[in-house]
């Protein structure tokens, strides 16, 4: 059975809610979403799911579907704030929906598969795809989970700090823990996070999360109650959200389930900042040139 990619876009209604093309980042305004695309079908996943806000599913549907049509099967989920499909008897109101890891809930009667998770603005490279390819159809199991990591010196931005989830991992390769660094950057040759005042360095191959998780199906009724524990502890606080990461922490925590780091040597680069943006497209232009992407990507 392929594997599935799960795409986050929920976040980004603002940018595709006009109608108005998403940033093009690519010689012929290709976005950051139209290369993970082509790398995924490239390594094998069967279906794109996109995970998008319900009003937009229209913009979506006129943006991808001439693309991918005969190409890959796509289809939509919806992640809105209505909590009762998750047995929870609450309205709570909210201005954005309740993070990532409810994102991947809003998924659970449409994913039957082994899926991975990405963000839709971040670009990953091949390898990543070709890796997690791989884990999802030799390795995957209800209990054995992973996540990309990538090299952190190949993550960060030349205009200022990031927030990264910084992996601790034992030497079976497995994730023993992950602390959400909020101000990681460059200093001088090294790379440093700053918390409470005080920089600690981190060695150039730390592996962090770039939000690229491989789980199986099982992972909807692992998460649901920590989910309906997260709303109860978090109904009076509007900015509270459920991310990947607390119920990865959780699923190891508990021993449930471990999660393989698998190392990429890839870069990954996404916009922050809008100074971000041209380095980007440089990039993107940089693999058209070397051949790693055809200048039109759908052709």
């Amino acid at each position: 059975m392929k594997p599935t990619l799960l795409i986050l876009a929920a976040g980004m209604a603002s940018r595709y809610g006009s109608m108005k093309q998403v940033d093009g980042f690519g010689p012929n305004g290709e976005t950051i979403i139209d290369y993970s695309i082509y790398d995924a079908i490239k390594a094998g996943f069967g279906k794109i799911s996109f995970i998008i806000r319900e009003e937009f599913q229209d913009n979506f549907k006129a943006i991808f579907e001439p693309k991918l049509q005969g190409r890959i099967e796509t289809d939509y989920v919806f992640q809105s704030y209505d909590l009762k499909p998750f047995g929870i008897d609450e309205e709570v109101e909210r201005a954005k929906p309740w993070g990532t890891a409810h994102a991947v809930l809003a998924a659970r009667n449409q994913i039957h598969e082994p899926f991975c998770v990405i963000n839709a603005d971040d670009y990953y490279g091949y390898d990543a795809f070709e890796k997690m390819a791989k884990f999802l159809t030799t390795e995957v199991a209800d209990d054995k989970y992973s996540l990309i990591g990538y090299q952190i010196g190949k993550t960060l931005s030349d205009y200022g700090s990031v927030s990264r989830g910084v992996c601790k991992v034992n030497e079976e390769g497995n994730m023993v823990e992950i602390n959400e660094r909020t101000q990681v950057y460059f200093k001088g040759d090294g790379i440093v996070y700053e918390e409470g005042g005080v920089e600690t360095p981190l060695t150039e191959d730390t592996r962090v999360s770039m939000n690229f998780w491989g789980f199986t199906p099982a992972v909807f009724e692992q998460s649901l109650p920590m989910f309906q524990r997260f709303v109860e502890a978090n109904k009076n606080n509007p900015k509270a959200e459920f991310f990947i990461p607390l119920v990865a922490d959780e699923l190891i925590k508990s021993g449930k389930a471990s999660f393989k780091v698998i190392p990429t040597s890839s870069k990954w680069f996404g916009v922050t900042y809008k100074e971000d943006k041209p380095i980007v497209q440089k990039s993107i232009a940089d693999l058209v040139a070397n051949g790693t992407y055809p200048e039109k990507l759908w052709d």
